[in-house]
């Protein structure tokens, strides 16, 4: 399935230079981490009270690229430089899920016509990040498969904040686009399951 993760090798390789100062000035892959977390508690913050001021909407495509960047930045550090440890492991996987649903959250607050899509949607975001984790847990690799995985969650994210800044309301199709993001979700986590209990 097609998704944004694919990319990911030509994002890190941008990434080095950022990787070697970061390294250079003592910065570790637990840290990277945890600001990561931070900056994605500022982001729910922000959009939550876009509604107020209308630019808070473009910290979600800004906040989710600097946390694309921070997620692939804290694995690479911890490869390159022998940072591996159970904690940065806890931390990166419990740090996502919290991360997303504090990211996800204000969309209960400005698609109160998709309620129930955009609950489900959550959930099934934390379950699609679950089932990629247990393909660690019965296989060997975590799965990352899409067609909705959390770098493609992220794009669609910061797609809606650019949309809804400049004025386009989305609300008369928010049920048709949180019902295929749903969908793309579904199939993202059979497929996440369906691997990993074949790498078993």
């Amino acid at each position: 399935m097609i998704s944004v993760y694919q990319l990911k090798p030509k994002f890190q390789q941008l990434l080095n230079p950022v990787l070697l100062f970061l390294h250079k000035r003592k910065v570790t892959a637990n840290q990277i981490t945890i600001a990561s977390i931070i900056l994605s508690m500022i982001i729910g913050i922000l959009f939550w009270n876009a509604d107020s001021y209308n630019w808070f909407f473009l910290s979600l495509p800004i906040g989710l690229l600097l946390r694309m960047a921070l997620n692939a930045l804290d694995g690479m550090m911890a490869r390159k430089f022998n940072q591996m440890s159970k904690l940065g492991e806890v931390l990166n996987e419990v740090g996502d899920i919290v991360s997303d649903v504090i990211i996800f959250f204000p969309l209960l607050k400005f698609q109160p016509d998709s309620l129930y899509l955009v609950v489900a949607f959550i959930v099934l975001s934390v379950i699609n990040e679950f089932s990629g984790l247990l393909g660690k847990v019965i296989g060997e690799d975590r799965r990352y498969e899409g067609p909705m995985g959390k770098s493609d969650r992220a794009l669609l994210l910061g797609v809606y904040g650019i949309v809804t800044f400049i004025g386009v309301h989305i609300s008369s199709y928010s049920n048709y686009i949180f019902g295929a993001v749903i969908l793309l979700l579904l199939i993202s986590t059979f497929t996440r399951l369906k691997k990993a209990l074949n790498e078993a």
